[in-house]
């Protein structure tokens, strides 16, 4: 079984008397990453982004903010990006890392985050990583789909005894 999961995104917003609305309220369709035997190996939800901090939460800037979540795939520049992703069984990630503080809460099933070091540990539903700008690859070695909710802030880069540690992500070259 491959069928893609599916996300609803409920936005608020003020009306004209400054009252509490939805502005939103959708199904967001997933970005496939990658093949594996004919099947995608991982579905990305590109939820939410903004590119600056303090957050601008006018109308006008709400557009950008939606787009911004549709393009956006390592941070923003200046803010903040919320995603979902669902790692297929039998699955893993390329190696890569983001030039953010990435908060990371599996939802449902396990995986397991190998850091470039060779370090592995098994992430279980209800479990938080707080990714700090390293080099790691996700592996799905169970029968059932991994679901993280992921909130990245834009962070410099990793500096280690004066060399920058870069973004890396196998299209980026």
């Amino acid at each position: 079984m491959n069928e893609r999961p599916h996300i609803r995104r409920i936005v608020t917003g003020h009306n004209d008397s400054g009252e509490a609305v939805i502005a939103e309220d959708e199904q967001l369709a997933g970005a496939g990453l990658g093949e594996d035997a004919g099947r995608t190996s991982a579905t990305f939800f590109h939820v939410w982004a903004t590119h600056e901090m303090p957050v601008d939460l006018g109308d006008e800037a709400m557009a950008l903010q939606r787009q911004g979540s549709e393009t956006t795939t390592h941070g923003s520049g200046a803010g903040s990006v919320l995603r979902i992703g669902v790692l297929q069984p039998g699955s893993r990630s390329p190696m890569h890392r983001t030039e953010s503080l990435d908060y990371g809460i599996c939802l449902e099933g396990e995986c397991d985050m190998e850091l470039d070091g060779g370090e592995t540990v098994t992430v279980r539903a209800g479990d938080v990583v707080v990714q700090r700008g390293t080099n790691h690859v996700w592996h799905n070695r169970g029968t059932a789909p991994c679901r993280f909710a992921w909130i990245l802030l834009d962070a410099r880069p990793v500096e280690v005894r004066g060399r920058t540690l870069g973004a890396s992500w196998p299209h980026d070259a």
